[in-house]
Order: structure tokens, then C-alpha cells, then sequence
């Protein structure tokens, strides 16, 4: 006997036209703070040295901290790395060399680790005489790390136009936690979006369309309405 909340569900169905998820979208927010690692690097050999040892959420901070605090002025600036070697420490091919990393097709954490310490290995080995330069007091690397708040919000997607319309007022946080640090930090496959469109629907083409955006060339706000868009595109067929 089907139970009393299943009956409402295919009810809501039949006046919406859309199908129902079975487990509801549950939107989270993050609050996020900054604070020291104690480690510093003076030149190219403690910059290895101190990548190889410091927490993942110190290479998360450093790769992906602009994607919120430049979030509205230009979505793709340069990591901290990049920076850091090239208007610091004065070693621009280097920076270039950092710079080029496509840090989009990492899906962990350690794998960029290891492709950043393999690129600059990489360099002073080419370039044994850089590792002799040093910086001046205070214009050292100081590692950082970010540590994160993860908060449920009072907001649940049942159907992709519930998931629209809150997607239309959520915070950018919430866009940022659901779309970076579920598929980097959490180690996920795809974004939390795409995996639950596709489980709950079987919505696998457009699951896919938005598993495919690039979320580092687009702003916060941009990788709103692009979604949105899509979403709706697809509502439009119905």
C-alpha cells in the first residue's frame, strides 16, 4: 500500500507536470576563514619543500581563494603561486609555467599538489642557479589555509523548477560549495547540481551540460544564470 506520502508526490506530479525527486535537493552554505599555516618559503627550495608538507586546504587556498574574493571583477586571475614567483621572487618563466596549470581538470587536491611541485622540480632542475635566490624580509610566501563552515540552508528542490527558483536566490556561497568544494575538497566526481539532476531524473544529457562548464572561466553570478538558463531550456521541451 502506497504510503500517504508518496500519494501526495505523484499528486503534485500530475498538477505540476514535473517529476518529483524521490530525496529532495538540499542547498548548504559555507562560511570560510583564513588563517596562517606558520610555514614561509624564501626561495624556490623551501617553496617545495613546505608544498610537499602543508595540509590540502593550504593548496586549496592559495589555487582557489579568488574565485570568490575577484568573483565580480575578473573570474580567472593568477594563483598565488604563479604570483608570488613572478613579481616576487622574479622567476616569470616559472610563473608562466605555474600559471599554465589548468587547475579544472584536477578532481583531488593531491593531484594538483603533485602537479605543481612536478612542474617547479621541473624548473630548478632546468635552472639549478634560482634556487640561490632569495627574497627579502618580508616578501616571503606565507602559507595559508582555509577552513570551511559547512551550513544547512531551509531551502529543498523537489523538481527542476523548485531547483530554479531558489537557485535564482541562494548566496554565491552556496553556488561555491555546491559547485568547487563538492567536486575538489569533498572529492566528488561532477558538482552536487549535476549528480542529483541525474539521479533523481535520469536527466542524464543535461546532468552532462552542466558537468561540462568550466565554473573557472565564468564568475559566481555568471555560473547562476548559465545554470539557470540551461535548466530552463530544458523545462521549455517539457
Amino acid at each position: 500500500m502506497a504510503s500517504d506520502a508518496s500519494l501526495l508526490n505523484k499528486t503534485d506530479e500530475k498538477e505540476s507536470g514535473l517529476k518529483k525527486a524521490k530525496l529532495p535537493f538540499h542547498f548548504y552554505t559555507r562560511l570560510h576563514l583564513t588563517v596562517l599555516t606558520g610555514l614561509k618559503a624564501a626561495n624556490l627550495t623551501e617553496l617545495l619543500e613546505h608544498l610537499k608538507e602543508v595540509p590540502g586546504s593550504s593548496i586549496y587556498h592559495h589555487t582557489h581563494r579568488f574565485l570568490q574574493q575577484h568573483q565580480y571583477l575578473n573570474p580567472e586571475p593568477p594563483n598565488d603561486f604563479a604570483y608570488w614567483t613572478t613579481e616576487v621572487l622574479g622567476e616569470k618563466k616559472l610563473g608562466e609555467g605555474i600559471s599554465s596549470i589548468d587547475v579544472v581538470q584536477f578532481s583531488t587536491i593531491r593531484d594538483l599538489r603533485n602537479r605543481l611541485i612536478e612542474v617547479i622540480s621541473n624548473y630548478v632542475q632546468q635552472n639549478p642557479l634560482s634556487q640561490k635566490k632569495f627574497v627579502n624580509d618580508g616578501e616571503e610566501f606565507y602559507f595559508m589555509k582555509s577552513l570551511s563552515f559547512i551550513l544547512p540552508t531551509h531551502d529543498f528542490a523537489t523538481d527542476l523548477a523548485e531547483f530554479i527558483e531558489i537557485l535564482k536566490k541562494i548566496t554565491v556561497d552556496s553556488i561555491y560549495f555546491h559547485v568547487f568544494e563538492a567536486r575538489l575538497r569533498l572529492e566528488k566526481k561532477t558538482n552536487d547540481f549535476s549528480a542529483w539532476i541525474e539521479q533523481e531524473f535520469g536527466e542524464t544529457d543535461l546532468a552532462r551540460k552542466l558537468s561540462n562548464l568550466d565554473p573557472y572561466t565564468h564568475t559566481l553570478e555568471d555560473l547562476r544564470r548559465i545554470i539557470i538558463s540551461i535548466v530552463e531550456k530544458r523545462l521549455r521541451r517539457k
